[in-house]
C-alpha cells in the first residue's frame, strides 16, 4: 500500500518514475477496460495510451481521502477515464463496429483485480458481448459493466433516456439466445 502511496504522490508532482510505474501496474487493468469497446488490438492499445496521457495530464483532479481504499479509488478513476477515451474514439467512428481479438498474453497478465475463476468468466463473458451489435454492446458494457446510469449513458452518447433503456433490453435478449445456443451446443457436443 506504501508502494502505491508513493507512486500516487510522484504522479501528483509529475515524476515520470513513478508515471512509468502506474503505467506499468495498471496496463493490463486499462486495456481489458478498453477492450470492452474497441475490439481491434492496434486501437485498444493506442487509446489506452491516450487515456494515460489524460491520466498524467490531469492527475492533479484525483483525489483520495482514504488511504485504505487507494488502489479501489484510483482503480475506479482511471476505468472512468480509459471508458470515456473509448468512447470518444467510437463516436469519431461513428460507433462502426470493430473486429479483432486481444492477444491471450494480456489476458494472462495479473492486475488482482479479479481471481483466476473471474478471469475466465470475464474472458468469455466479454467474447459473447463482442457479438452484440455497436449499439447493444456499448449501452450493456456502460450499464451492466461499467455501472453508469440510463442518464449518464444518455449523455455521453447523446441519445435518450429511453433508447438507452431499449438497446439495454434488446442486448440482454440477445446475449440470453447466445447464451442459450452455446448450451445447446455444448450439450449436443457432450452427447457425440
Amino acid at each position: 500500500m506504501e508502494l502505491l502511496q508513493n507512486i500516487v504522490e510522484g504522479c501528483h508532482q509529475n515524476q515520470s518514475r513513478e508515471q512509468r510505474r502506474l503505467y506499468e501496474k495498471y496496463y493490463g487493468y486499462c486495456l481489458k477496460t478498453v477492450f470492452r469497446y474497441i475490439y481491434r488490438y492496434e486501437k485498444a492499445v493506442d487509446v489506452v495510451n491516450d487515456g494515460f496521457v489524460k491520466i498524467f495530464r490531469n492527475f492533479c483532479r484525483f483525489q483520495c481521502g482514504d488511504a485504505e481504499n487507494l488502489e479501489m479509488v484510483l482503480m475506479g478513476w482511471m476505468r472512468r477515464v480509459m471508458i470515456n477515451t473509448a468512447i470518444d474514439e467510437l463516436r469519431k467512428n461513428s460507433f462502426l463496429p470493430e473486429i479483432g481479438n486481444i492477444p491471450d498474453a494480456v489476458w494472462n497478465h495479473r492486475d488482482n483485480s479479479q481471481g483466476s475463476d473471474r478471469m475466465l468468466l470475464y474472458k468469455e463473458l466479454v467474447k459473447e458481448i463482442k457479438k452484440l451489435p455497436p449499439a447493444y454492446r456499448t449501452v450493456f458494457n456502460m450499464y451492466v459493466i461499467d455501472g453508469f446510469t440510463h442518464q449518464e449513458i444518455a449523455d455521453q452518447l447523446s441519445i435518450s433516456v429511453g433508447t438507452s433503456k431499449s438497446n439495454l433490453s434488446k442486448a440482454r435478449v440477445y446475449l440470453q439466445k447466445i447464451l442459450k445456443t452455446n448450451e445447446q451446443q455444448e450439450a449436443y457436443a457432450l452427447c457425440k
